[in-house]
């Protein structure tokens, strides 16, 4: 135990590992001449599910957070594995609810249920494995000096929503249930980062916050970047002042959100522009890409560095 406190999330992965190439949101492997990629993804019920929460929007969301790694990378996902840890003191309405998670997340995202394993555990863990055919990725590394930094989506809903129902801040009740929703039912943009895979020079999914998507980004593709702009609404700017929380904490180190953070071409940005209304998704402009290394935040006041603030396990 004393060795695991010394180690993060991150170093634990690399010792793993044991390879030198970038880690991308999912993994690519040949089926004979066929190019596949896989993707597992680990939701844990003492980190991961507040308590009280609805096991439909559980089941549900473990997929979600596959889904949204293909998103990032630009590819369909069409198969499905679960793998389920059970305690015992769950009851088969609780079990149902799952199942009916599971069912209706397949459904959303056209993935075909192969199957999976079950077992006996103190808590619920759920693995989900998707897999998909691949040809070419958005990778984490791509990304040029003037290219623009955009997300597919606002930041500090999931934030707050952990704030309202861990810490019990105050909230008006429009603004409470329209953090709760998108806490609890994400909605991944697999459509975008299918439309635009061929528009855009580097992509990550935010399941971890945006501190952290931006700093691998820019770490992996060896180029500063340089924020401007927070993607944030006026009412989550509400809220941070409601209760004299950080805005800057609040929008660079939640988690979930399931936006996209990627990284485009200027002669591309009108077609993403154009994909994104389609979909009906609102993107953000945050920054742009430089020479240079870390990630900047630039204002009125200067420049300052952002640091990965974001969830990290074991850490």
């Amino acid at each position: 135990m004393k060795a695991m406190k010394k180690l993060n999330e991150k170093e634990i992965i690399r010792i793993f590992r044991q390879k030198k190439n970038i880690a991308e949101d999912v993994e690519l492997f040949h089926l004979g001449k066929e190019l596949c990629a896989a993707n597992i993804d680990t939701l844990v019920e003492s980190t991961d599910i507040p308590a009280k929460s609805d096991l439909v929007d559980v089941a549900r969301k473990s997929v979600v957070s596959s889904v949204s790694d293909f998103a990032a990378k630009g590819i369909i996902p069409k198969f499905c594995i679960i793998s389920v840890t059970i305690p015992r003191t769950l009851s088969k309405n609780q079990i149902t609810k799952m199942a009916t998670g599971f069912r209706k997340a397949c459904d959303e995202f056209d993935l075909e249920f192969l199957g999976g394993d079950t077992n006996e555990g103190k808590e619920i863990v759920i693995h989900v494995v998707l897999f998909g055919k691949a040809g070419k990725i958005v990778t984490r590394s791509g990304a040029k000096n003037g290219d623009v930094i955009i997300t597919t989506g606002p930041f500090g809903y999931t934030s707050a929503a952990l704030q309202i129902l861990l810490k019990k801040k105050k909230s008006t009740r429009k603004f409470s249930n329209i953090a709760k929703t998108k806490f609890f039912h994400p909605i991944p943009r697999l459509k975008f980062g299918i439309s635009c895979k061929n528009l855009l020079s580097s992509s990550i999914d935010s399941s971890d916050g945006l501190s952290s998507c931006l700093q691998e980004l820019s770490t992996n593709s060896k180029k500063r970047f340089v924020i401007m702009k927070f993607p944030v609404k006026d009412d989550v700017r509400d809220f941070v002042s409601m209760n004299k929380l950080d805005l800057k904490d609040i929008i660079l180190n939640g988690g979930e959100e399931f936006e996209l953070v990627c990284t485009v071409p200027p002669k591309n940005l009108e077609k993403v522009k154009r994909n994104a209304k389609k979909l009906k998704i609102d993107l953000y402009e945050i920054g742009i890409v430089t020479r240079g290394k870390h990630v900047i935040l630039e204002n009125d006041t200067g420049q300052s560095r952002i640091i990965d603030g974001g969830w990290l396990h074991f850490q």
